[in-house]
């Protein structure tokens, strides 16, 4: 935004704005004619932050120096109507494609210091989730009224944020809570007038001030041409250059170039050329520079068309590490004259910055093979990780210790096959404003689950921003036009976990928040909201953490209730499910109410849970969510009352394991075996220093308290083999702790082994799998095991699936179905005992009576499965 309608308003006119929201248009400036704010981050100082203070990062996008002398940044609250709280007088210059950095207010002491600002005001401090910051030329904008257009005297650009009361069309959104680290950025230079689809929420938080720093080296300066000098006639590899930045930077320049790909909606504002009769099969070590490059022009995009040839002239510029000729309408002419086709460039994905960068800007046809290994931004922007291969990215610290030779080796294989898939936008469907837009990509039909293979069929082009290489499809692409995907993909969706074998089957469960006290049902509670605004789920204000009325308990239930019933195991170990007496309720009551839901469910009384044992700590020692255990009577009963380990020492901040000695129907207590099911502390909210500050080595925050922890509970287990009469113990739940790490190196060093099969894995984080959640078993415990599987129902799917996201998106993708009914994935083994014959009994799956049948077919043993039913998979290929 440029300039907000300037109106003169009478003294009643201007009363009635500042009560009401205005609704005329503003004019927007797209071509870049005035400084705007760029970057904001809110959360400075907090748990998690980047960096240590506030900032705000302005630009100026135009070929002039702008001076700042007299011009104010201000900050007001979310529902405030006059003149900001927070000001901050500006002086200096703000050179052409320059930065600006004001170094605001801090809410604590974590976070790194920001390169050098240019100006430090600790006035300026924005709330961390929701305001207002507006940037002024000088006149005051007392009246700055609320709503979407905010016309005021003297405002240049304008951020509503959050719940903001007054924003350009719709309100950004800002991060959502003073712990989280995003800060609101500027997608692709659009200033279209539109917070909500001109910023994005990002992690890459890259504060930079007029000297061109943001904490990245600064690559070497190029000469600057003269104001006057005439446009320089390049080809445009030539304008891209050998290196990571054009050796044309800041030049006027001119080329030619076919039409590879147009945005003429979503945000990019902008179209690709590639140079006539390049790509086709490449070698990329003789292949030293891009043929292709971004031509950034919102106000001509209108104007291409894919194929076209055209001929450009503008500023070449660095965008976020992206080469881009910024043009406007007169710097575009159509030629009309014969040239030679552009061939996508058939090359396998490479595996260094340096050989990726020789093609950006280009069309390819991905060669080799692809499988998803991130699917959590397609609820947001539109992106899906890919790697290449056939496996997703992979923890490094499930295969290697901390900071070892191993995980490191892990970590360099994960940026050498990763790659972000894109929508040819920067829209955020996670706003309000975007809702009636169908996500891109993925429907009821179109799961695009972690680990299904990638077919591309037609070109991409190779774009760079937000420190991620992109393929960007040719166009726009929304639910709306899936025809214009540039992939097919596979349902990899199975209804069933694999055949484990053996008499009984143990399964673990993280049920994400099993609230049956609802938010509605306590004071104080803030919500998440549908794109109607009704509540959803519980954000904060309150102790429940669950579901915020009882049509949203209904969905979360209906599909915990699926995939507990499909599991088909006869014990279940839960983590998060309510403790009930934080309410005033009976300890069990949440349980007992997801046993009678079960059991509605399958049609028959199947299912019973373990009572809390009378022992256990003060109320006040516990946490708001508990482990829990349920079990099939038919099939298995329990032995004695059930044990909490009390040891507030060690547990203070986490849940205490929680032991439970079962025996199979109709058995001895010879066939005993005990199950401790554990909830050891998460791994975020890092302190600033000591044992348990994030030490970047890829354990995350607690370790030192997860490691005693797992010692407190190696000890917990040789006092259950004395006091339950058995030596086969099971550990299960969620350690919050990859398969190397120090918590469970304590577990494998005192003797038991991790069940969990080959190439599985129970968590998905930051575009790559691992399991935090386990079940290991004591060596006696190890020899009843016939197989184990981890069923991939809920970490591979897209979170748009849970029922916290109902009704998000004009297309509803929540479904009464096992799949995302938890972001973990349930575990399940097989145990046959002494007389039994080693089989794959038959499973009491949702609705049947659960009477067991061996079937006497072969079982090849813990880290194996019986084979003898092929993975179902639903549906074929899809677009």
């Amino acid at each position: 935004m440029k300039r907000l309608l300037s109106l003169p308003l009478s003294g009643a006119l201007a009363a009635t704005l500042l009560a009401a929201p205005l609704t005329v248009p503003v004019h927007a400036a797209p071509d870049g004619t005035a400084v705007v704010i760029n970057e904001a981050y809110t959360n400075g100082g907090s748990a998690d932050a980047v960096y240590r203070h506030k900032f705000v990062e302005l630009y100026n996008p135009t070929s002039d120096p702008v001076d700042l002398t007299g011009w104010t940044l201000q900050y007001r609250s979310a529902t405030g109507t006059g003149a900001g709280t927070g000001r901050v007088e500006l002086s200096g210059t703000i050179a052409p494609g320059g930065y600006f950095l004001v170094q605001g207010g801090s809410n604590g002491g974590n976070g790194d210091p920001l390169p050098a600002p240019d100006l430090v005001s600790g006035g300026l401090n924005p709330a961390g989730v929701a305001g207002t910051i507006m940037l002024s030329d000088g006149a005051e904008p007392l009246s700055t009224p609320t709503g979407s257009a905010a016309g005021a005297d003297g405002i240049v650009d304008l951020l509503g944020y959050g719940t903001s009361n007054t924003f350009e069309t719709a309100p950004a959104t800002g991060p959502a809570s003073n712990d989280d680290p995003r800060s609101m950025t500027r997608t692709g230079g659009v200033d279209a007038d539109d917070n909500s689809t001109d910023f994005t929420a990002t992690g890459t938080v890259t504060p930079q001030n007029s000297g061109g720093t943001d904490g990245r080296p600064v690559p070497e300066p190029t000469p600057e041409p003269t104001p006057t000098a005439p446009p320089v006639t390049l080809a445009v590899r030539e304008i891209q250059g050998t290196g990571d930045v054009s050796p044309v930077d800041g030049r006027t320049v001119s080329t030619r170039g076919v039409v590879t790909a147009v945005y003429a909606t979503g945000g990019l504002g902008g179209w690709y050329i590639q140079t006539p009769g390049t790509g086709g099969d490449l070698d990329l070590e003789q292949h030293d520079a891009s043929d292709g490059v971004f031509v950034h022009s919102p106000s001509a995009v209108a104007d291409v068309q894919l194929g076209q040839y055209v001929e450009v002239t503008g500023t070449v510029a660095e965008y976020y590490g992206q080469t881009q000729i910024s043009v406007r309408p007169a710097g575009l002419t159509v030629l009309h004259e014969p040239t030679e086709a552009v061939e996508p460039a058939a090359a396998v994905w490479p595996a260094d910055d340096a050989r990726r960068e020789t093609l950006e800007g280009m069309l390819l046809d991905p060669a080799g093979e692809f499988v998803i290994t991130d699917n959590y931004g397609l609820n947001t922007y539109g992106e899906i990780g890919l790697a290449t291969g056939t496996t997703p990215l992979l923890q490094p610290t499930a295969v290697g210790a901390p900071g070892s030779p191993e995980a490191a080796a892990q970590a360099a294989d994960n940026a050498a096959r990763g790659v972000l898939l894109d929508d040819g936008a920067t829209t955020n469907y996670g706003s309000s404003a975007n809702a009636s837009v169908p996500l891109p990509y993925l429907s009821p039909e179109t799961p695009m689950r972690i680990g299904a293979p990638v077919d591309f069929v037609s070109p991409v082009v190779l774009g760079y921003s937000f420190d991620e290489w992109r393929f960007q499809p040719t166009t726009h692409v929304t639910g709306e036009n899936p025809e214009d995907a540039p992939f097919l993909a596979e349902n990899t969706r199975t209804a069933a976990p694999e055949d484990v074998g053996g008499d009984l089957q143990l399964a673990t469960f993280n049920v994400l928040n099993y609230f049956t006290t609802t938010g509605e049902q306590l004071f104080g509670c803030s919500y998440d909201t549908d794109r109607a605004g009704d509540p959803i789920t519980v954000r904060g204000g309150c102790l429940a953490r669950g579901a915020a009325e009882q049509e949203d308990l209904e969905r979360q239930q209906a599909k915990i209730v699926a995939a507990i019933n499909d599991v088909g195991a006869e014990v279940v170990s839960l983590e998060e499910i309510e403790n009930s007496a934080k309410f005033g309720k009976d300890r069990d009551q949440a349980l007992s109410d997801l046993v009678d839901a079960l059991n509605a469910d399958a049609g028959t009384e199947e299912w019973a849970f373990v009572p809390s044992p009378a022992e256990r700590p003060a109320l006040e020692d516990e946490d708001v969510i508990r482990t829990a255990f349920i079990y099939r009577p038919a099939a298995v009963g329990t032995v004695g009352e059930s044990v909490i380990l009390q040891d507030e020492e060690n547990f203070d901040n986490a849940r205490e394991p929680l032991a439970q000695t079962f025996r199979p129907a109709g058995g001895t207590a010879a066939d005993d075996f005990t199950v401790v099911v554990n909830h050891f502390k998460s791994k975020g909210s890092a302190p600033a220093s000591g044992p348990n500050a994030d030490a970047g080595d890829g354990a995350g925050a607690w370790n030192a308290d997860r490691t005693a922890q797992a010692r407190a509970l190696v000890a917990f287990a040789e006092q259950l083999t004395a006091s339950q009469g058995t030596d086969r113990v099971l550990l299960t739940g969620d350690f919050n702790s990859y398969d190397q790490e120090d918590p469970m190196r304590v577990l494998h060093d005192a003797g038991y082994a991790n069940l969990a099969p080959e190439g599985e894995y129970s968590y998905a984080f930051g575009g790559m799998v691992g399991s935090l959640d386990h079940v290991l078993a004591s060596p006696a415990a190890a020899e009843l095991v016939t197989g184990s599987d981890i069923w991939e129902i809920n970490a591979h799917e897209s979170v748009a699936l849970e029922y916290s996201r109902h009704n998000n998106n004009v297309v509803d993708l929540y479904a009464a179905d096992p799949y995302r009914a938890s972001d973990h994935n349930p575990e399940v083994v097989g145990l046959a005992f002494a007389g039994a014959e080693p089989g794959a009994p038959q499973k009491p799956g949702r609705g049947n009576s659960g009477e067991h049948s061996v079937t006497g077919k072969p079982v090849q043993g813990a880290r194996e499965h019986a084979g003898d039913h092929a993975r179902e998979t639903l549906g074929g290929r899809f677009c």
